[in-house]
């Protein structure tokens, strides 16, 4: 036997393999594979598994027993922050994702034979321009650091420029996405710093920036560190050089400040995660798209766009009207490269919506914002400094502690806490940390964080 022989196990249709090798000419499926080199493929099956196919009930108990390896944080919840954050998930939202009609990983592909989806797109789509105050959404992008990157190559196609403004406080992980994506586009990539007092983005080091060059001006408030940035001066800086403004938003922020729309955002994008989707172990995510209406945008649109029309005998109908999946066609000349969307997701993020409503969305907002302060006065009386900067702050803030972080923080998970993000990961001071609170956060939990960050305090003093 072929050292590579085993493959021709796992060609689907296996009882018709002679067959459809004689049809297309070849005698070894392995022929299919001659421009592989042949020290790079296997000289034997890889030894993974169980040697033998697996049973249903014996697949189930192998993965209760993976899946109880894992520590869940309930009570109280994480307070981890960097973006995705612990939230209620109504059971309602739930069961309609779970539905047959929506549960798919996938876009639908035949689109306008599924009407009902695509009426489901198109609420989302309406909801998030009610929310941002902008015309036209996309339904819709994977995340929110991918949505920031197809924001910036939006810019680029539209203004014929090259040079990308960005402000120090975006998340540095949607950074490294933005850089790779703009990576081999013949662009410029250019940070401005933060103000170390207040956290927010430097007027002057954003204006010695942007110049005639630039396509685009990519601001996220509230930004990184939890702090609200001046998003209309930044506006103002971009339009007066002929550039576009990205705002990248926190979606339940909106039910205390202005939204992007009113702001003078061109382009607003977000990660949906705190609308119904929960954590669910990293993913998946939902990447929020919205600009104002200009038709230089609208045709430079990535993604999908569903629109409401009439049929034949005159009743209502929906349809996909833009689809900028060209790259099977176009292939580094296209739009987009996004292929499956976050349908589902944003069918949740659609429900959610639709069940908190306007009122609900305030209430929310306001009690995540009081909770978040509670949160960082209580850590100041423990010795810890929190927050860090003098500027407004939503759900997130950033602490700095009197010793490393990760330190306290193993302290605190031993106490069955699981605390902030540590800084240290992204090259920054190892003494910071940055916390968020959420309203599943109780006071209890609140106080509980407090004393058991005092305690870990005293242990690290100690050297222990």
């Amino acid at each position: 036997m072929e050292p590579w022989g085993y493959l021709s196990r796992w060609v689907p249709g296996v009882t018709r393999r002679k067959e459809m090798l004689e049809r297309i000419g070849v005698s070894d499926v392995m022929e299919l594979y001659s421009d592989v080199p042949r020290e790079l493929i296997l000289p034997e099956p890889p030894r993974v598994g169980y040697g033998r196919p697996l049973s249903e009930e014996e697949v189930r108990r192998v993965l209760d027993e993976v899946l109880s390896r894992n520590t869940v944080y309930r009570a109280p919840p994480p307070f981890t922050g960097g973006g995705w954050c612990p939230h209620h998930v109504p059971a309602a939202v739930r069961y309609i994702v779970e539905r047959g009609e929506f549960l798919t990983a996938y876009t639908p592909y035949q689109a306008e034979i599924n009407q009902g989806l695509l009426q489901a797109l198109f609420e989302y789509q309406s909801l998030i321009a009610d929310l941002t105050e902008l015309e036209v959404v996309n339904a819709s992008m994977y995340d929110g650091s991918t949505a920031t990157a197809e924001a910036a190559l939006m810019a680029m196609r539209v203004t014929r420029r090259r040079k990308v403004v960005v402000s120090g406080g975006l998340h540095p992980e949607y950074l490294e996405v933005l850089r790779t994506w703009l990576q081999g586009k013949g662009a410029e990539i250019r940070v401005a710093d933060i103000d170390v007092e207040s956290g927010v983005t430097s007027t002057e080091a954003l204006s010695s920036l942007v110049d005639g060059n630039t396509a685009a001006v990519i601001v996220s408030s509230p930004n990184f560190y939890g702090v609200f940035e001046d998003v209309e001066a930044a506006a103002d800086t971009a339009h007066k050089h002929g550039a576009l403004l990205v705002q990248v938003f926190e979606p339940l922020s909106l039910g205390l400040v202005k939204p992007p729309g009113r702001l003078g955002a061109d382009i607003a994008v977000a990660e949906g995660q705190p609308l119904g989707l929960g954590l669910n172990y990293g993913g998946p995510g939902l990447g929020v798209f919205a600009v104002r209406w200009d038709r230089r945008l609208l045709r430079q649109l990535p993604g999908r766009l569903i629109g409401m029309t009439r049929d034949a005998e005159g009743r209502r109908a929906f349809t996909m009207i833009l689809q900028a999946r060209e790259q099977h066609i176009r292939r580094e000349k296209a739009t987009s490269n996004i292929t499956t969307n976050e349908a589902l997701m944003a069918i949740a993020a659609a429900a959610y919506l639709s069940f908190l409503g306007g009122e609900g969305l305030r209430e929310l907002a306001r009690s995540i914002w009081l909770r978040s302060h509670y949160a960082a006065r209580r850590l100041s009386e423990e010795g810890v400094e929190a927050p860090i900067f003098s500027g407004e702050f939503f759900k997130e803030f950033t602490a700095r502690f009197p010793a490393p972080y990760r330190r306290v923080h193993e302290e605190l998970k031993r106490r069955g806490i699981m605390g902030g993000l540590a800084l240290e990961r992204y090259g920054m001071d190892p003494r910071l940390a940055l916390f968020c609170v959420t309203e599943l956060h109780s006071k209890r939990d609140i106080d509980s964080l407090a004393s058991a960050v005092a305690e870990a305090l005293k242990i690290t003093e100690r050297g222990g």
